[in-house]
């Protein structure tokens, strides 16, 4: 869109509907709405009636002073402005935001789940207790690995609970010298925030040039500073990792470490990619961390709750966290500290999110081995898909196939002026949640993409075309509109430089 047609266009609509256009809603700030004369805070004072509160006078709240149709109309009218999963296709790389089925839902709100309380005596929630059993069990298959802690809180919760039980192995055994972490340069960066949180150093294992782990560089990485690989405490590697690339040396290099001595824990997070079809154990895994809200359909984004489980090998098993559910002569009890006194101990109150331990293995039983399996076989699919038909019009980094999503770059958009930036605005402009931008971090204007196996083939040709024609523009001398876009939102691009250098962090009359 040129400039003299985008002023058009802003001058038209503020013309037309300067601020509601169909049901597309502008709404201001609550403290910018007329007062009410019945607000539902800071009620008047009721005369003659002291304070129960025992205070001699009482303040105001500081809150709007609105009505409650007001406050309702206010946040459903902003509702509208959400995009989520049950809107349409949300392509973000490393996330997996799949559709999560209904049946899981109604079975977390059934009432002998939804209102159990974590202070009950054990048994009088047998049943509860049989969901984390069963739930440790299918997570053990899964994995290949036997010890099963579902207490951590999310993704990076688990990555803590696994490098603490590999701190405490090592601890327990004489090898508290060991304080080096290997960890690829194409991490999340809550590996090496978590490793130097255990307190260990954090040394950086390069793989810019391929995408992959390679043998040499593990190698050189491995060997740095000792020549036996003595300092080594173990290594965190994401598998698949995050440009969407299966470790193909990963079993040789599992090997190596083992035989210096140190612990695999592999990042779980895109574990969606692997299940049913390659048990993490059998490349070498010691531990790892499963996001239950990724893979086994648990609400994702917004803050949680999430769920992230640790997986062990039997070597390592008895030093996790407590407490974890055992079955025993009376039925299924918790394991505490007094029953496994090598454990690290507990990392938080109570047992974990139990609503997501329900709303897993509700997807688990639902899907089978053979469900789960095709749920891989499909998600990997769909990023091929992607891939080869984005192939002409992106740059691609890494030779193919990928794994569960793919990775493109702005390179050829680059030359037009138009950055990855220009192109996720866009996206916004024709009705999609933008795919992550400049992540991971290993090359320039990064876009990671990730369909998992609930989009249908229409859904991906219709993402498919509009990057198709986000790079036709782009092409054809329409950097101007992809640099304004989105203008069809509420709101506008940012100034994103002036956002940052001059925060506004409160609103002021």
């Amino acid at each position: 869109m040129s400039a003299e047609r985008q002023v058009a266009f802003d001058a038209e609509k503020e013309k037309v509907m300067p601020e509601n256009r169909g049901l597309h809603y502008e709404e201001n700030l609550l403290w910018e709405k007329e007062h009410s004369e019945h607000p539902g805070v800071d009620l008047p004072d009721a005369v003659g009636l002291p304070l129960r509160t025992g205070l001699a006078a009482r303040g105001e709240i500081g809150l709007p002073q609105l009505s409650e149709p007001q406050v309702v109309r206010h946040f459903v009218r902003m509702s509208t402005w959400n995009y989520s999963i049950d809107h349409g296709f949300f392509p973000l790389g490393s996330c997996t935001m799949k559709h999560n089925p209904r049946l899981n839902e109604k079975v977390a709100r059934f009432a002998g789940f939804a209102q159990v309380h974590p202070l009950q005596p054990e048994s009088s929630v047998q049943g509860a207790l049989r969901v984390q059993y069963e739930l440790q069990n299918w997570l053990a298959e899964l994995t290949g690995l036997p010890g099963v802690c579902l207490t951590p809180s999310a993704g990076a919760h688990g990555e803590l609970a696994g490098m603490m039980t590999i701190a405490r192995a090592h601890a327990l055994n004489g090898q508290d010298k060991r304080k080096i972490v290997l960890a690829p340069d194409s991490s999340h960066g809550t590996n090496p925030a978590t490793a130097v949180m255990c307190g260990y150093s954090v040394r950086n294992i390069p793989t810019k040039e391929t995408g992959r782990l390679t043998l040499e560089a593990f190698k050189a990485a491995l060997y740095e500073t000792d020549p036996e690989g003595a300092d080594v405490a173990g290594m965190m590697v994401t598998n698949p990792n995050t440009c969407g690339l299966f470790e193909r040396e990963i079993v040789e290099i599992a090997d190596l470490l083992h035989k210096a001595g140190g612990y695999f824990y592999c990042d779980g997070a895109n574990f969606n990619a692997l299940v049913g079809k390659v048990r993490p154990a059998d490349f070498g895994v010691d531990v790892m961390h499963i996001n239950l809200h990724k893979t086994f359909s648990t609400p994702h984004g917004g803050g949680g709750p999430g769920s992230g489980p640790i997986c062990c090998s039997e070597e390592l098993a008895k030093y996790m966290p407590v407490p974890t559910v055992v079955q025993n002569e009376q039925g299924y009890a918790l394991e505490w500290s007094e029953d496994r006194p090598e454990s690290l101990g507990a990392l938080k109150a109570y047992q974990g999110q139990f609503g997501m331990h329900v709303r897993a293995l509700a997807y688990m039983m639902s899907h089978g081995a053979d469900g789960l399996r095709q749920v891989s076989e499909d998600a990997v699919l769909n990023a091929n898909y992607i891939l080869s038909q984005l192939a002409g019009d992106y740059h691609v980094p890494f030779a193919g196939p990928c794994m569960h999503e793919c990775l493109l770059t702005d390179k050829k958009q680059k030359d037009a002026g138009v950055s990855t930036l220009d192109i996720a605005k866009a996206l916004i402009e024709h009705g999609y949640h933008p795919m992550t931008v400049y992540f991971p971090l290993v090359l320039p204007g990064t876009m990671l993409i990730e369909p998992t196996e609930t989009e249908s083939k229409d859904s991906l040709d219709r993402f498919i075309e509009t990057m198709k024609g986000i790079a036709r523009e782009a092409t054809d001398g329409e950097s101007e509109a992809l640099h304004a876009y989105p203008l069809s939102t509420p709101r506008r691009r940012l100034d994103e430089v002036k956002a940052a250098r001059q925060p506004v962090l409160k609103w002021a009359d």
